[in-house]
């Protein structure tokens, strides 16, 4: 990862943080090499990092209403000018460790390299859709600035970057500590010493990172590379690298060998389905275990191997284990390999769905909800359908379908603890 220049610092609050990454640096040659980001935290609670990731426009206004992009691109404009971002003098990179309850993650923060998901350097696991790359293309190129960064994770291998990261975060004094409201504690120091920069960058340079965190914005980094091209066809501005700023995108990288990600499970709720129905299904092609109560149920989801999925709404929660191999065989996709055909969301969405019960999965079928089994059960009670329950994937497939090429099922994983929104920003000026 290569240094920013342009960083801001400002007062931190207890219960919000804001930061702000300026950089330009030479180009990275992976995924994992970037130049550094500069941080800003803004003032009072009334600035929010929300009222440029997700603005909205004065109803109350005179005026004609601006697009939201705008209000955003203004918003921090003022907030340069004012001083609530200050930007940093010396170009950095950024530790960054968020700890909890259980809870201890340390990363780096800085703008990595773009490159085609064909080079194999970072490793998308699921799809996009059009409209919230569109979305997210609108507000970077208004505001000329990733406003927040994308989380990657990569096998560090015990290396150097883990060692220096680690040895920062225990011996040198935090540039921002902070606390948020969810109970986690967010610390960021910076590393500028361009020797120090140069041992990270020679150990990431050929290492891969898969993306847990930030699909959508990391397509829309490439569109919006492709379209500044377009735009700036000599580069005058970036001679020495022949780059510039949009040929970078904020992100978070993290170690998962030394920091584990909590991957924890998405459920599902199919409205309209009433579980009983569900279950009656069910049984012509799973075997169907019934429990009086949801814990007893969630226990033996646990110790069951997979695919196994839990049943629960009105009346009591039914367990569904060892499908029937040739209805199962005949239900998934020959094109993909067996480890996506083992993933449990595949075989919801190939087999369980269409075959067990004749439904798509779509999002007017099928509700999502993350992590909480209690507020998937409430929900297919108040809609008299069923809750579905899901194991969380297991992070070493998430990582093999993604090195082969192959994308899971939407809403298959929620990678956590992800950056706290509105810590780290990123403006594409240079001068």
């Amino acid at each position: 990862m290569h240094p920013a220049s342009q960083a801001a610092t400002g007062p931190s609050d207890a219960r919000d943080t804001r930061d702000i990454r300026d950089t330009d640096a030479t180009p990275p040659t992976t995924t994992d090499e970037a130049h550094s980001a500069s941080p800003t935290v803004a003032a009072p609670v009334t600035h929010s990092a929300s009222q440029i990731t997700t603005p909205e426009t004065d109803p109350a206004s005179p005026l004609p209403l601006q697009p939201r992009y705008a209000v955003a691109r203004d918003t921090l404009k003022e907030w340069l000018d004012s001083g609530v971002l200050v930007p940093d003098d010396v170009p950095a990179l950024y530790v960054y460790e968020q700890t909890g309850p259980d809870i201890l993650q340390r990363g780096l923060i800085g703008d990595v390299g773009l490159a085609d998901p064909g080079q194999r350097i970072i490793l998308p696991h699921e799809d996009v859709f059009p409209g919230p790359i569109a979305d997210r293309l609108a507000l970077m190129s208004t505001t000329q600035a990733n406003l927040e960064p994308i989380f990657l994770l990569y096998d560090g291998d015990d290396g150097t970057a883990t060692h220096l990261v680690d040895e920062v975060a225990s011996t040198r004094h935090p540039l921002v500590s902070a606390q948020t409201e969810d109970g986690l504690t967010h610390r960021l120091w910076a590393i500028t010493a361009p020797e120090e920069i140069a041992a990270i960058n020679a150990d990431l340079q050929a290492r891969q990172a898969l993306i847990a965190d930030g699909h959508h914005r990391y397509a829309t980094y490439r569109v919006l590379q492709r379209q500044e091209r377009a735009t700036h066809h000599d580069l005058h501005k970036y001679v020495a690298s022949a780059l510039g700023p949009w040929d970078f995108g904020l992100a978070l990288l993290v170690d998962s060998r030394a920091y584990p990600p909590d991957l924890k499970a998405i459920h599902r709720v199919i409205q309209g389905l009433p579980l009983d129905e569900a279950v009656s299904r069910a049984k012509t092609s799973w075997q169907v275990h019934d429990y009086k109560d949801l814990s007893a149920g969630l226990a033996a989801l646990e110790r069951a191997s997979e695919p196994a999925f839990l049943l629960a709404g009105e009346d009591g929660s039914h367990l569904l284990t060892d499908p029937d191999p040739v209805q199962f065989a005949r239900a998934m996709p020959p094109d993909r390999s067996d480890r996506w055909n083992s993933l449990n969301t595949s075989v919801l969405s190939e087999f369980v769905l269409p075959v067990v019960w004749g439904m798509r999965d779509n999002d007017q079928t099928v509700r999502i909800v993350h992590h909480d089994t209690d507020a998937a059960v409430q929900l297919a009670i108040r809609t008299g359908g069923t809750a579905v329950l899901l194991k969380p994937l297991a992070i070493d497939d998430v990582l093999a379908v993604a090195a082969g090429g192959e994308r899971v099922p939407r809403k298959s994983t929620s990678f956590g603890p992800k950056p706290r929104t509105g810590l780290v920003l990123r403006t594409f000026a240079t001068g």
